[in-house]
């Protein structure tokens, strides 16, 4: 299996107390956390949610063209091979392999033949203007030859295919767009989702950066249309984040300084474009205080705080799927105990709430 970070999530139909709860599970089983980077975005929703990881993504370090010496960094496969995802077959022999700086385009005639810079953005409708055209979020290695069959049609959902790659790629009509009715590209199942998390990015860098920018059914400028926002979430949910696309990621902010938020933390997504409730995700910017003076963990009946001096504090405790189970007032100074006795065995957050500021704490129930 080629994805293995996130499990496949919907917030269709759900109440608002499991849709935050799910929310906060997968917030917690983020493999890595970049509290400070997206620290002014958590606990928004919505177009504040849009532009304020626009502000924190804007003004990247542009590279200049071509960009053959950083797909070896972004886009390997192992032993020098280029991770094309116009020709990969997941858990099967592709039909061609390239390596780099043996493989590249120049002329192609056929599938196997080369590749090239494939803008999943089609260049044509940023006018080949920088830093669009080399932003590396939305520029991959593939195919010579499938990248000029994709051309500058949409992504969708192929109804009748009168083309197919040889990895089963293909081209064709689709009722994907209303009042569209030219062809559509629709890759693998297993790239999908890296293909939306590519477009989110786009249009959050540059929203309000998209003057002169052509429409087309995908998007009007730099503002996704409904139907691909549609067509975007569904490839998100179904396809979730990869370790390719991880590792990836890291890679172009080692050389661009920016971030796709869309991989490091998906459930924006949703918050932006679909039913996503970002609230509980103010919990990831409190401070982690593995030193506060809560004890014993593990607990068993009673979790006990050290309050000094006769500063008001509050303590909330949840658990892993961000529900609230606990809350608790403290005026005095002393060794204060917290009954913990009704609570299951298992992984709990106390948050403190403090003169000092707001800190979060794991512990264990016996």
């Amino acid at each position: 299996m080629k994805h293995s970070y996130l499990k496949t999530f919907s917030f269709t139909n759900m109440p608002n107390f499991f849709k935050k709860g799910l929310l906060f599970l997968l917030i917690l089983n983020t493999q890595k956390s970049y509290t400070q980077y997206y620290n002014s975005a958590f606990g928004l929703n919505g177009a504040p949610l849009k532009t304020t990881l626009h502000n924190i993504i804007k003004n990247h370090n542009s590279q200049a063209w071509p960009l053959w010496s950083y797909f070896p960094s972004t886009d390997n496969k192992g032993n020098n091979q280029v991770w094309d995802i116009y020709s990969d077959k997941p858990g099967a022999t592709p039909p061609y392999v390239y390596v780099f700086g043996v493989n590249q385009c120049g002329s192609y005639n056929k599938e196997g033949d080369c590749f090239n810079h494939e803008h999943i953005w089609p260049s044509t409708f940023f006018n080949d203007a920088t830093p669009m055209r080399t932003d590396l979020h939305h520029i991959f290695p593939t195919d010579g030859y499938v990248n000029n069959k994709r051309s500058n049609y949409p992504f969708g959902k192929v109804s009748n295919a009168t083309w197919i790659s040889d990895n089963n790629s293909k081209i064709g009509n689709s009722t994907t767009y209303l009042g569209y009715s030219d062809k559509v590209f629709e890759p693998i199942d297993e790239y999908k989702g890296d293909i939306a998390r590519a477009y989110f990015y786009m249009s959050t860098r540059y929203e309000s950066e998209d003057a002169g920018w052509g429409n087309w059914p995908m998007a009007n400028g730099a503002q996704l249309t409904a139907d691909a926002i549609s067509l975007l979430l569904s490839w998100h949910h179904n396809d979730p984040v990869s370790q390719k696309e991880i590792d990836r990621n890291e890679a172009i902010y080692s050389i661009q300084n920016n971030r796709n938020p869309f991989i490091d933390y998906p459930i924006f997504a949703d918050c932006i474009w679909g039913q996503g409730d970002c609230t509980a995700l103010s919990l990831q910017a409190i401070q982690e205080s593995p030193n506060y003076p809560f004890y014993p963990n593990p607990c068993k009946d009673i979790l006990y705080i050290n309050q000094s001096g006769k500063s008001y504090i509050k303590i909330h405790i949840y658990n892993l799927i961000g529900i609230q189970l606990i809350e608790q007032s403290i005026s005095n100074a002393g060794q204060i105990g917290i009954s913990t006795k009704h609570l299951h065995p298992g992984i709990y957050i106390a948050v403190a709430h403090t003169a000092q500021g707001i800190f979060k704490f794991q512990f264990n129930k016996e």
